[in-house]
C-alpha cells in the first residue's frame, strides 16, 4: 500500500498564474483529446501543435504513449493502472496551463469518471479543460490499426487492449466532437484552434 504524505503545507508565491498570462498573452489550458487507438488523436495533436507555435503561442504536446516512456512507465493497462495514468497525466496539465501553456494531451482514456476526475482537477484550479472527442468506429480504427495494436490483441499478445478486451466509454457532453470520417486531420486541427479562439484562451 502506497502511503499517502502528510504534514504538508501549500507554499503559495508573489507571481499570479494572471502574471504569466499577461507575459505570454494568453491563458493557460488543457485540450483532452480522446478516442480508441488509432482514431487519430496524436496526429490531430501534432496539428494543432504546429498551427500553434505557428502563430506564436506557447503550448506542449502530452502523448500517453510517451508518458509511459517516463513518468508512467510502472503502469500497465489493467483498469487500476489506466485510471492512476490518466491521474498522473491530468497532474501534469494541470500544472503546465497553471503555468500558461496550452497543453495537447492525447489518450485513449477510455473511463468516462477517470476524464472527470481531470476535469475536477482544473476546475479546482479555475483552469479551462477542453474535451475533444475523436469519434471512428472500433472498425475504422481496426482497419488503420497503425501499430500493430490491434491485430496483437487479436492474436492474443496483448492483453486489457481497449476496445477488445476493455470498454470505451464515449464522452457525453465534450467541447468538441471530431467525427474521424467527416474532415481531414489538417481541418480538424483548425478546429480545435477555432476552439480555443472561442473560449478566449487565444485571440
Amino acid at each position: 500500500m502506497v502511503e499517502k504524505a502528510t504534514n504538508i503545507v501549500w507554499h503559495g508565491g508573489s507571481v499570479t498564474r494572471a502574471d504569466r498570462e499577461r507575459l505570454l498573452d494568453q491563458r493557460g489550458a488543457t485540450v483532452w483529446l480522446t478516442g480508441l487507438s488509432g482514431s487519430g488523436k496524436s496526429t490531430i495533436a501534432v496539428g494543432v501543435e504546429a498551427l500553434l507555435i505557428g502563430s506564436g503561442r506557447l503550448c506542449y504536446r502530452i502523448d500517453g504513449d510517451n508518458l509511459r516512456h517516463g513518468l508512467n512507465r510502472n503502469l500497465g493497462f489493467s483498469a487500476e493502472d489506466r485510471r492512476e495514468n490518466v491521474r498522473r497525466t491530468g497532474e501534469v496539465c494541470r500544472i503546465l496551463a497553471d503555468a500558461g501553456v496550452i497543453v495537447l494531451a492525447s489518450l485513449v482514456s477510455p473511463y468516462r469518471e477517470d476524464r472527470a476526475l481531470v476535469r475536477a482537477l482544473h476546475d479546482e484550479w479555475g483552469l479551462p479543460f477542453l474535451e475533444v472527442f475523436v469519434d471512428v468506429s472500433l472498425e475504422v480504427a481496426e482497419a488503420r490499426d497503425p501499430k500493430g495494436l490491434y491485430k496483437k490483441a487479436r492474436a492474443g499478445e496483448i492483453r486489457d487492449f481497449t476496445g477488445i478486451h476493455q470498454p470505451y466509454e464515449q464522452p457525453e457532453r465534450p467541447e468538441l466532437h471530431l467525427a474521424s470520417s467527416a474532415a481531414t486531420a489538417e481541418e480538424f486541427a483548425q478546429n480545435v484552434v477555432e476552439l480555443l479562439k472561442s473560449r478566449a484562451v487565444v485571440k
